[in-house]
């Protein structure tokens, strides 16, 4: 089986850095969101891989086209057949767009699920495609894992079900009044620090897609519930949990302790990860150019005491649950 490393997150709380920094390990390989959505995506004819090709240029995603080819399977980074909520069926797509609830009602989804034939069709298409994509980059890179920073909960339900691919999940925190404040400016807070390598490298202000406070705390809080509901299924040996906050302060020994868990070298040391040429897609700061490693705390002096007091309401009890004061 194909040995995945599996990112388990709100977005924005850090794993596009945790996967670089990964992914700079000689045992260990990333591509960033192996989700691959093809509205993340947008236009390729402008969006750039981490290396600073745009991707349509870059050798290695050419390598990908040709090695999913050679495992039978036509690739298009356009529609790369990776994502589970990509399907032709408005009912399914319908069913799959909540957020994992827990076994009771993913067992009630699954039932329902299983009613659409194109359904059952495609999931098993869809599995075997994200476990050729694994084994594709794997053999590309001569790794002996692959990190996947997607962090969506239902995405890590299929992928734990795919016989062909050991999942491991890193369960990854970030303190939520960081994270709700991402949400609510995700180009000035959760994207390249350069304006014009924003959105994939295609710039823009992503004035769309802003959050009101209540609605980023929400957010958060509901992706907390989701991992926690996820990982009760799980065996302790099957996943580890780090704090965004902690590998930035203590890279080292954090990143050694995720190491030892995925059974690699513990002694590499990730300082200059940017040193290693990697092909990730995802969030912007993929595109930044320094390996320097900070803690973005900038929620203490840009959140309003009315910001707080929103947050606290709907998600306080979450983060103080994983002991953020």
């Amino acid at each position: 089986m194909a040995k995945l490393a599996y990112i388990l997150a709100a977005s924005h709380s850090g794993s596009t850095l945790l996967s670089m920094l990964l992914g700079s390990h000689p045992q260990l390989a990333t591509i960033g969101e192996i989700n691959l959505s093809p509205q993340a995506m947008g236009s390729l004819d402008r969006y750039r891989c981490s290396c600073g090709e745009l991707i349509g240029q870059c050798e290695f995603w050419k390598k990908v086209q040709q090695g999913m080819a050679a495992r039978g399977h036509d690739f298009d980074l356009s529609n790369a057949g990776t994502d589970f909520k990509w399907v032709n069926s408005r009912y399914a797509r319908r069913l799959l767009r909540p957020m994992y609830r827990g076994p009771v009602t993913e067992a009630i989804r699954d039932a329902a699920l299983s009613i659409s034939p194109t359904w059952r069709e495609q999931q098993s298409t869809l599995q075997r495609r994200n476990a050729a994509l694994v084994s594709t980059a794997l053999e590309i890179t001569g790794a002996q894992a692959l990190v996947d920073s997607s962090k969506i909960g239902l995405r890590l339900k299929y992928l734990l079900r795919n016989a062909e691919l050991d999942v491991r999940v890193i369960r990854l925190m970030r303190d939520g009044r960081a994270v709700a404040l991402t949400y609510m400016d995700p180009a000035g807070f959760a994207d390249a620090k350069d304006p014009n390598r924003r959105a994939g490298g295609m710039g823009g202000s992503r004035a769309n897609e802003r959050l009101q406070m209540a609605k980023a705390a929400f957010e958060w809080r509901r992706h907390v519930e989701e991992a926690e509901q996820l990982l009760r299924s799980l065996r302790p040996s099957q996943w580890i949990e780090l704090r965004y906050e902690e590998y930035c302060s203590q890279p080292e020994e954090t990143l050694a302790r995720i190491f030892r868990f995925l059974g690699v070298e513990s002694s590499h040391q990730p300082n200059t990860f940017r040193s290693v040429r990697q092909h990730v897609v995802g969030n912007g700061m993929r595109l930044d150019t320094t390996s320097e490693i900070q803690c973005d705390e900038r929620w203490r002096t840009q959140l309003t005491e009315r910001d707080l007091q929103v947050f606290d309401e709907i998600a306080g009890d979450a983060n103080r649950r994983y002991r953020y004061e």
